[in-house]
C-alpha cells in the first residue's frame, strides 16, 4: 500500500484536494488518473480510502470512499535527544525512530554539544517520510528544541530515565521496562551528559540507566532505546 498524507481530514471529511507539490508527484511522478485509489493518512490514526476525481498535477483532488480507525498504543514513548555533531545522523535517528515506532522527539542541548541549531522543517519532512514510507498511520511529534534544563523540569507521565555513560550505579534499561506504561528517556550528546546534568536529572525524578556493555553513538544509543522500549510493549 501506497499511503499519502493530508493533516486536514477527518471523518466528516468527503473531498479535498492534495496541495500543488503532492499533486504533481501524484500525476506526474506516479502516473495516477481519474478513479485510481489512493490510501490517504491524517497521522492521527486514520485511514481513508480514496479515489480521484480530478487528476491535476496542480490541484489533485479526491472524494473519500470509506475510513478506518487504528487503535492507538497503549503507552508513550518520548525521547529527548542531543542533536549529534553531524546532522545526517540525527536525521537517520529520526527516520529510523519513526520507523520502529516513537511517539514523540524533543531534542535537547546540553553542556557538551556541539551542535546548537536544528532544521526543524527538515526533520518533520525526514518524519513523515518515514512514516508515509513504513505505513504507519500515526505522525510522531517533533518539539522544538530546548535545553537539558529546562526539558528535565518538564512534568512527564510515567517511568522518566536518564541514559549515560558515567561508572555509577545505574540499573539495566531491561529491568526497569514495564508494558504499556508512558516513558520519557534522556539521551546525551558525544561526550556525554555532564555530573552537573545527570545530578539534576537524578533530582527530577529520572532514573539512571545503562543500554549495554558497550559505549554507544548518541543515534545509536537512541534507537536501543527505542527498539527495547517497543519490543517490550509487543503484543
Amino acid at each position: 500500500m501506497q499511503l499519502f498524507y493530508n493533516i486536514n481530514i477527518n471523518e466528516t471529511t468527503e473531498n479535498f484536494s492534495f496541495d500543488k507539490e503532492e499533486s504533481k508527484h501524484i500525476i506526474k511522478v506516479l502516473r495516477k488518473k481519474d478513479t485510481d485509489i489512493l490510501y490517504v493518512t491524517n497521522g492521527l490514526g486514520l485511514l481513508f480510502k480514496t479515489e480521484i476525481t480530478l487528476a491535476s498535477d496542480s490541484k489533485c483532488t479526491v472524494k473519500i470512499i470509506s475510513f478506518e480507525k487504528s487503535a492507538p498504543s497503549k503507552y508513550h514513548l518520548h525521547l529527548a535527544v542531543a542533536p549529534t555533531k553531524m546532522n545526517d545522523r540525527f536525521e537517520w535517528f529520526l527516520e529510523k525512530a519513526t520507523e520502529i515506532g516513537i511517539h514523540e522527539i524533543t531534542p535537547i542541548i546540553c553542556d557538551r554539544s556541539e551542535r546548537k541549531l536544528i532544521n526543524t522543517e527538515r526533520f518533520d519532512k525526514i518524519i513523515l517520510t518515514a512514516m508515509k514510507q513504513c505505513n504507519q498511520l500515526y505522525l510522531p511529534k517533533l518539539n522544538s528544541a530546548m535545553t537539558f534544563k529546562e526539558f528535565v523540569k518538564l512534568k512527564n507521565e510515567g517511568l522518566q530515565l536518564v541514559a549515560h555513560c558515567e561508572e555509577t550505579d545505574k540499573k539495566t534499561l531491561k529491568s526497569v521496562l514495564v508494558p504499556n506504561e508512558n516513558i520519557t528517556i534522556l539521551i546525551g550528546p558525544e561526550g556525554d551528559f555532564s555530573e552537573k546534568e545527570i545530578e539534576a536529572a537524578i533530582e527530577n525524578n529520572y532514573i539512571p540507566v545503562s543500554l549495554g556493555n558497550t559505549r554507544l553513538r548518541t543515534e545509536t544509543a537512541a534507537i536501543v532505546a527505542c527498539h527495547s522500549v517497543v519490543f517490550v510493549n509487543e503484543n
